[in-house]
């Protein structure tokens, strides 16, 4: 399996260069709204009305982007960050303070539903370099103030009414220039799911914000967190992710005295915070470094790394080759993700409705069958839907021979 990675440089206002990514990600962003339906999504008018109300200084550069979309009115609700589809990540995330302050964390996830983009962007008189998502969105980053954050799945089911994480943490880095401001826009913006996101700046200053969609935020001096909040809601995940493990790991680690920056960073390229379940969508495809004082960003993998500043943002591509793991049964015990809504909601009503488990393990087939081949139609997506769920039952013989058929026609899409 494989990641075509780009660090991308635009450090003005959006414009040919996030239009370039628009259109090669577009397309499978597209499907994976479209295999969703519209039942769960508030129209265009109500996900416009809720950014404005929770994010109104992300209005300007949201109409830019709607602009380079050429009109296009899915992804003009999409571009809200409101209410996206429910999606289930990993990731592990350390602060060390002192004089080596540093964020470093694990973006745990399957390799074809990533982006694979490094963006260093200017949208709001602030520099930023961040790893996107969503094509507007971030899950980790740092600006040119020194304030950096990422993100850990908070070990929920519940998905509420809000904005996707990758949106918050996009605003977070766009507005904020500290961990106090950051810490007021995380409390204030309602996340759809259950996140820890953690905020470092040049002070050395750190916090957690323990967010749900059913729950107040918590704000804690947590140092490190992985795929829980305080106790264990959903068992199944938990025993799938080894989050206690990994969180264990880390506060022995962290509590060795004189443990240094570096030493911290390389233990997230082992087991057992480096994950290789990269087919069941739990496999490490970054590990990335945040360090303020010194105004660094590095991206590392096994083997190779790509190290930048703002002032030395370097435009680069890699290719990145992932160990491929047999499929655990672990995966498929999962229990299904519930829909609810949340008591602070604005916003009309939103349907509930269960994701079975099937039903995720076709959308991650689907999803990546587009992103490898953007040509693809909805015709073909759909038959293959049907190819991999039989009766109600998953086609195993479908399964085991999926991923053959994943080509480089995603990477070449691009390079072109």
């Amino acid at each position: 399996m494989q990641l075509h990675f780009n660090a991308i440089s635009e450090p003005g206002k959006p414009g040919a260069k996030w239009q370039r990514l628009y259109k090669t990600h577009w397309p499978a962003y597209k499907n994976w709204l479209n295999s969703k339906g519209t039942v769960n999504y508030p129209d265009l008018k109500a996900s416009q009305a809720a950014l404005k109300k929770y994010m109104p200084e992300m209005w300007p550069t949201y109409q830019r982007l709607c602009k380079l979309t050429k009109g296009d009115k899915v992804a003009a609700r999409f571009l809200t960050g409101f209410q996206p589809p429910a999606y289930i990540s990993g990731c592990s995330q350390a602060v060390t303070t002192g004089k080596d302050i540093q964020l470093v964390r694990n973006y745990d996830f399957h390799p074809d539903l990533m982006e694979g983009t490094q963006l260093l962007t200017c949208w709001n008189n602030k520099k930023v370099i961040a790893t996107s998502d969503c094509l507007i969105g971030a899950v980790d980053g740092m600006n040119e103030d020194g304030l950096a954050v990422s993100l850990t799945f908070g070990g929920r089911k519940e998905v509420g009414v809000g904005f996707g994480i990758p949106f918050i943490l996009r605003y977070v880095l766009e507005f904020c220039s500290n961990v106090d401001e950051a810490v007021s826009a995380l409390t204030r913006i309602p996340s759809h799911m259950s996140y820890n996101v953690t905020v470092v700046d040049r002070t050395g200053k750190f916090k957690t914000v323990q967010l749900a969609p059913d729950k107040s935020p918590v704000i804690t001096h947590d140092s490190f967190t992985t795929n829980h909040q305080r106790v264990i809601d959903w068992p199944e995940n938990a025993a799938f992710n080894k989050t206690l493990e990994r969180s264990s790991f880390l506060k022995n680690m962290l509590s060795v005295k004189n443990v240094s920056a570096n030493q911290v960073a390389d233990a997230f390229l082992k087991a057992p915070l480096y994950n290789t379940k990269f087919k069941e969508g739990f496999g490490t495809l970054f590990t990335s470094v945040y360090r303020p004082l010194e105004d660094k960003v590095i991206l590392r993998w096994p083997g190779t790394s790509v190290e930048q500043t703002f002032e030395n943002f370097q435009e680069v591509y890699r290719l990145i080759n992932y160990k491929q793991a047999q499929v655990a049964p672990d995966l498929w015990k999962q229990e299904v993700v519930e829909t609810i809504k949340t008591v602070e909601d604005p916003f009309e009503e939103q349907t509930v409705q269960n994701v079975e488990w099937q039903e995720t393990v076709t959308e991650i087939m689907v999803n990546a069958m587009a992103q490898a081949h953007p040509s693809t139609n909805e015709q073909e997506l759909e038959k293959l839907r049907g190819k991999i769920i039989d009766n109600g039952e998953v086609s195993w013989q479908a399964v085991a021979g999926f991923w053959s058929k994943i080509g480089s026609g995603y990477a070449d899409n691009w390079r072109s």
